[in-house]
């Protein structure tokens, strides 16, 4: 009986050893393992968004114009998965042939060097964009009054139109994408006109498919630009020649018909190269149709 009695105390220490041996490594656990700890609570809150939340698809959407700035963004989206596997986000100006990304590529829109920004905007964007793909969530950050956030490390620039276009491309839903090639294309006459002293140029920017931004302008041999001389009150159409509004005006409706159209082919025009389908339009534009058209060649 005693041989056993000290065989069950044994058997019972050894027990209550081996139970406290466990609470000690579990409380050491937390303290040399929190990050993961962490992270196991993060992707248990994000696991709808692994998974894939959305419709397959290709999505869009394109804010307003910039009064301020000129510049007007869009934002392309491509799920596949149920999740976000591309983005685009770019923007068109009026008085500027190219995209916005390709514009500070080319180190035109000179971030660094106007305003000793940390990177250009095309660098900028990038970071958002990886930004977005990686939360798969367009309400994963916090924007200022300004539409700045401090979430994305190396971002200075305005986000907001990134991420609140973006919700509006995925709150429409899919679409089905246009008839052309995305990218930029241009076209232009082969010489100066011997009576205006211009050579027309014509810009064509296209996204999802669609045109989104369409450039009318021209050249001369003092390498101004027809339109941004039509805005700088030098063209004097209004003043010297009575017409209802200045160039760049017109020129401005007859690119936005362009782009509710699609299609150079949709207009006709009489033997001035004018025509009645665009209201508050009297220049003649068959020459600018006929250079979108060459344009759009190339994206076809």
């Amino acid at each position: 009986m005693k041989k056993a009695s000290i065989l069950l105390c044994s058997a019972l220490l050894l027990g209550l050893l081996a139970g406290c041996g466990a609470k000690e490594a579990n409380t050491s656990e937390p303290a040399n393992n929190t990050p993961a700890a962490e992270n196991s609570s993060t992707n248990t809150a994000e696991a709808p968004a692994a998974e894939g939340k959305f419709q397959d698809g290709l999505y869009f959407a394109q804010g307003k114009e910039d009064p301020k700035t000129g510049w007007q963004y869009f934002v392309k989206l491509q799920v596949e998965g149920g999740k976000i596997t591309d983005v685009e986000w770019n923007g068109t100006n009026a008085t500027v042939p190219v995209d916005k990304v390709t514009y500070s590529e080319q180190g035109k829109y000179g971030m660094k060097e106007k305003g000793n920004a940390q990177a250009e905007w095309h660098e900028q964007a990038a970071k958002a964009i990886a930004f977005l793909i990686e939360k798969q969530d367009t309400k994963a950050v916090t924007l200022d009054a300004e539409g700045r956030t401090d979430a994305i490390s190396g971002v200075s620039i305005h986000v907001n139109d990134l991420f609140d276009l973006a919700d509006q491309a995925l709150a429409a839903g899919p679409i089905q994408p246009g008839p052309y090639k995305d990218g930029s294309y241009h076209a232009e006459e082969d010489k100066f006109a011997e009576k205006s002293g211009w050579k027309e140029t014509v810009d064509v920017i296209v996204s999802a498919g669609n045109i989104v931004r369409v450039n009318f302008s021209g050249v001369n041999e003092a390498g101004e630009d027809k339109k941004q001389n039509s805005i700088d009150g030098k063209y004097g159409m209004v003043a010297n020649g009575g017409a209802q509004a200045e160039w760049h005006e017109q020129a401005a409706k007859a690119e936005q018909y362009l782009i509710e159209q699609q299609d150079p082919a949709a207009v006709s025009f009489n033997e001035e190269g004018k025509t009645d389908a665009i209201s508050g339009v009297s220049i003649s534009l068959k020459s600018y149709y006929d250079l979108a058209a060459k344009a759009l060649e190339q994206a076809k």
